[in-house]
C-alpha cells in the first residue's frame, strides 16, 4: 500500500490554487448558458393546472380565521333598547295524551327526585367544615355496615344514647353532620314521594298551614313539606317540576319539630336559621309533645301530623304507640305519620298505626259526646281502597310486605361518604295517609276512560260500521255544497240529527269537574302493591282492591286497546282505573305459621312474584359474575379431582413394576 510522503503533500498544495481557478471559470460558462426553453403544454392540461389551481386557492380561504367583530356600543338609556322578549316554545309530549285521562290521574309520580339546591347547599358548607375522615368513622358507627361499600345495609334510623356528658358534647355535632349526610336525602325522597300524592288526592281549595313532626331528625319533613305544598301558578296549578321550586312561596306558615337527639335538633335548626328569606318564629324545636301543643277545631282542617322512619325505630311497642297517641290528640286533620322502611318491621310497624287510628276513628262515631262534631271519625286516603284489615298484615309471621319505591338523585357529599360510585338510590318505604271524617261514597259514574288511543280506536270502529252507499251519499253532499259556494249561493242548514251508532261523542266533563270527578272515583280504585308482570298480550296487576283483598287481574290486549295500552304503562304503586274483562283471582299469603290441624292454604302461593314455571330468570351482569365464577372454582376442582387420580393412578403403576421386579 503506498503511503503519502512529504514531497508528495507539498506539491498538491501548490496545484490546489490553479484547480479552485479552473472551477470558477467553468461554473462561470456554465451561468453565462441561456436557460432550458419553456415546454409547450396541451391546452387540455393547462385548463386542468389552473382548476387545480382555483380549488387550491378555494380551500386556502376557506379555512381563514374569521375577523373579529367589534363591540357594539348600546345607548345607556335602556328605554331606548328595544328587544324582544324571548318566548320559550311549548314542546308538548304527545305520549301523554296516550293515556287515558283516568290512568294519567292515578299514575302522577316525580320520576327521579333531585335535593333541592337550598339544602344541598347548606349540608355541603357543613360537610366542607366538618372532617372527613372523622364523618366516615361517624357515619359507620351511627348507621353500620359490613365493608363491602355499595352492598352494605345503611339503616337510615338512629338512635343513640351517649356514655358520659363529655362523649355527648364530642359527638352530637359529628352525629348531626353525619345524619344529614347519609340519612336526609333518602328520608326527604320518600316524604316527598307521599306528599306529592296527598296533595294530587286532595280537594284542589284545601290548604296546608300547619306541620308538627315526629322524630323529625335533621328536618326533612320540613323541606318535604315546604317545598311541595306550594302557591298556585296563576293559572290555578302546581309548578309541575317538584325540583325547582322556592321555600319562601310555601303555604306552611308553622312547622313543630319534635325530637329528643339533641345533635339533630342543632343541625336542623342550622338547616333552617342560615335561610334569611324565612321568619325564624315560623318554625321551632321542641324536645317533648305537651297536651298545651294540641291544635283548637278551629286550625285542625289546615294541620298535618307526620312521623317518618320513626316508629320501626323505637324500642317497644308501647313507645310506638305514644307516638301514633300523641299524634291523634294533637288534633292534625290529616295523619301522614306512618312513614317506614319497606321492611317487615316497618311494615308491621306502619300496619299497627294504621288499625289503631282507623279504631280511634270508629270509636269517635260511636262517641255521644262527638255527635256534635263536625268532622267525626277517620279513613284512609292512601295507599288502601278500603278501611278494613290488610290482607297482608300477619304480625310476627309475615312474608311479605307493602311497599312502594321512590328513586333519588345521589348528592356528592352521599356518594362520598358511603363510598359509592352509583349516582342513584331507589328509597324503599311503606306508608299510610288518614284523614278525620267519614270515608266518601262509592262513585257510580266512570269518565276519563277514553285517550287518545281509544279515540283512535272508536274512529277506526265508527269509519268501518258506514256502509258504501253513506259514503257515496256523503261525498255526493260535499260536492253540492262546494259547488254552492263557490257560486255564492248560501246553503241552507240541514236539521239537527241525533249521533248515529258509533259515531265519537266528547267526553261530558272536562277540566276541574273531571278532575273533581276522577279524586272521587279515585277512593274505591283498586292500587299496584308489586311491580306489574308484562307478558306477551296480556298484563298480570296485582292489586289491592276496595274489597279488602289482593286480587290478580290480567288485563289481556282484547280487553280493548285503551285499557291495554294504560296496563301496559302502569307502574309499582299506580291505582288502575280500568276494571278487569274477567273475573279476577283472589290471591292470600297465608302466614309462615299455621295453626295445629289447619291445612296451608295454597291458593296465591306466587303473589307478588314475577318468575313463573317454565320461564328463564331475566340476564344481569351480577348474575353473569356469578356464574362465572361458580364455573371457575368447578374448573379448579375438577382439575384438582383429575390431577389426584392421576397420581393415584401413577402410584398404582410403580407399585405393580416393584412387584414384577
Amino acid at each position: 500500500m503506498l503511503r503519502p510522503t512529504l514531497n508528495s503533500l507539498s506539491a498538491a498544495r501548490t496545484r490546489l490554487p490553479a484547480l479552485t481557478a479552473g472551477l470558477s471559470t467553468s461554473a462561470a460558462a456554465c451561468n453565462v448558458t441561456a436557460p432550458n426553453p419553456r415546454m409547450h403544454l396541451d391546452p387540455s392540461l393547462q385548463a386542468l393546472l389552473r382548476d387545480v389551481d382555483m380549488s387550491l386557492t378555494k380551500g386556502a380561504t376557506k379555512h381563514k380565521a374569521p375577523k373579529k367583530r367589534e363591540l357594539d356600543v348600546f345607548p345607556q338609556d335602556a328605554a331606548l333598547v328595544d328587544v324582544e322578549p324571548f318566548e320559550e316554545e311549548e314542546i308538548e309530549d304527545e305520549r301523554l295524551h296516550r293515556k287515558s285521562p283516568a290512568a294519567k290521574f292515578g299514575s302522577e309520580k316525580i320520576g327521579s327526585l333531585v335535593l333541592p339546591y337550598e339544602l344541598q347547599r347548606q349540608i355541603s358548607l357543613v360537610v366542607g367544615e366538618a372532617d372527613k375522615h372523622m364523618l366516615r368513622e361517624d357515619a359507620l358507627r351511627l348507621f353500620g355496615t359490613n365493608g363491602k361499600g355499595e352492598n352494605s345495609a345503611w339503616d337510615p334510623s338512629y338512635d343513640v344514647k351517649y356514655g358520659s356528658r363529655e362523649q355527648r358534647i364530642r359527638h352530637m355535632e359529628g352525629d348531626g353532620t353525619a345524619f344529614a349526610t347519609v340519612a336526609l336525602p333518602p328520608h326527604y325522597a320518600a316524604i316527598a314521594a307521599v306528599l306529592r300524592h296527598v296533595r294530587q288526592r286532595l280537594e284542589p281549595e284545601y290548604r296546608l298551614e300547619r306541620v308538627t313532626e315526629w322524630m323529625s331528625g335533621a328536618g326533612s319533613g320540613l323541606w318535604a313539606s315546604m317545598h311541595v305544598f306550594q302557591e298556585k301558578l296563576p293559572n290555578g296549578t302546581y309548578d309541575p317540576d317538584v325540583n325547582n321550586v322556592n321555600m319562601s312561596n310555601s303555604t306552611i306558615k308553622s312547622y313543630t319539630s319534635i325530637e329528643k337527639r339533641e345533635g339533630l335538633r342543632m343541625i336542623g335548626k342550622r338547616f333552617y336559621g342560615v335561610n334569611m328569606e324565612l321568619p325564624e318564629d315560623r318554625a321551632v324545636w321542641h324536645k317533648a309533645f305537651h297536651e298545651e301543643d294540641a291544635l283548637p277545631r278551629s286550625k285542625r282542617n289546615s294541620a298535618m301530623a307526620l312521623s317518618a322512619f320513626a316508629l320501626a325505630a323505637q324500642p317497644s311497642p308501647i313507645a310506638r304507640r305514644r307516638i301514633v297517641k300523641q299524634m291523634w290528640d294533637s288534633g292534625a286533620e290529616l295523619l301522614v305519620g306512618l312513614i317506614d322502611h319497606n321492611t317487615k318491621e316497618g311494615f308491621e310497624a306502619v300496619a299497627d298505626a294504621r288499625e289503631w287510628l282507623l279504631r280511634q276513628g270508629r270509636k269517635e262515631m260511636d262517641e255521644a259526646e262527638s255527635s256534635a262534631f263536625a268532622v267525626r271519625g277517620s279513613h284512609v286516603i292512601a295507599p288502601c281502597p278500603h278501611d278494613g284489615a290488610c290482607p297482608l298484615y300477619h304480625p310476627g309471621a309475615m312474608k311479605l310486605v307493602c311497599g312502594f319505591s321512590q328513586r333519588l338523585h345521589r348528592p356528592e357529599f352521599t356518594r362520598r361518604t358511603k363510598h359509592t360510585k352509583f349516582g342513584h338510590e331507589n328509597v324503599g318505604y311503606s306508608y299510610v295517609v288518614i284523614r278525620r271524617g267519614e270515608r266518601p261514597a262509592r262513585a257510580a259514574t266512570q269518565v276519563g276512560r277514553v285517550g287518545e288511543v281509544g279515540m283512535r280506536e272508536l274512529e277506526k270502529q265508527a269509519d268501518a260500521d258506514i256502509t258504501p252507499k253513506e259514503l257515496l251519499l256523503q261525498v255526493e253532499h260535499e260536492r253540492l255544497l262546494q259547488a254552492a259556494s263557490t257560486e255564492g249561493a248560501e246553503p241552507q242548514a240541514s236539521p239537527a240529527t241525533e249521533p248515529a251508532a258509533g259515531e265519537i261523542t266528547p267526553e261530558p266533563l272536562s277540566g276541574t269537574a273531571l278532575e273533581a270527578a276522577l279524586r272521587h272515583e279515585a277512593y274505591s280504585w283498586p292500587r299496584l302493591v308489586f311491580p306489574p308482570l308484562k307478558r306477551s298480550k296480556h298484563v298480570i296487576l296485582d292489586t289491592c282492591t276496595p274489597e279488602g283483598k289482593i286480587m290478580r287481574m290480567t288485563v289481556p290486549k282484547s280487553q280493548g286497546k285503551q285499557p291495554y295500552y294504560d296496563a301496559r304503562k302502569s307502574e309499582w304503586g299506580d291505582i288502575f282505573p280500568h276494571p278487569p274483562k274477567n273475573r279476577p283471582q283472589e290471591r292470600f299469603q297465608p302466614p309462615a305459621r299455621m295453626a295445629d290441624g289447619e291445612a296451608p292454604v295454597q291458593t296465591g302461593h306466587d303473589i307478588g312474584k314475577r318468575k313463573l314455571k317454565g320461564m328463564k330468570k331475566p340476564v344481569t351482569y351480577e348474575a353473569i359474575e356469578d356464574d362465572l365464577k361458580l364455573k371457575q372454582k368447578q374448573e379448579v376442582k375438577d382439575r384438582a379431582r383429575e390431577r389426584k387420580a392421576m397420581q393415584k393412578l401413577q402410584r398404582r403403576e410403580e407399585e405393580n413394576m416393584n412387584d414384577v421386579d
